[in-house]
């Protein structure tokens, strides 16, 4: 009975998973932080690139 205490106790104790959780979290933070602004620097760079284009076309 007391073993099965001790290892319940070790268990709660136990922060190594808590650990790789944070980690993991603060990783899907970053990614999603890139995904925006690769989302919203494309969206400019396809504006930019339709300006040119228009630009260009009216030139010639």
């Amino acid at each position: 009975m007391r073993t099965g205490i001790k290892a319940v106790s070790r268990w709660i104790k136990d922060e190594g998973g808590v650990t790789a959780i944070e980690y993991a979290l603060l990783a899907s933070l970053i990614a999603m932080a890139i995904v925006l602004a690769v989302t919203t620097l494309g969206t400019t760079l396809d504006g930019l690139y339709q300006d040119v284009a228009a630009r260009i076309t009216a030139a010639t």
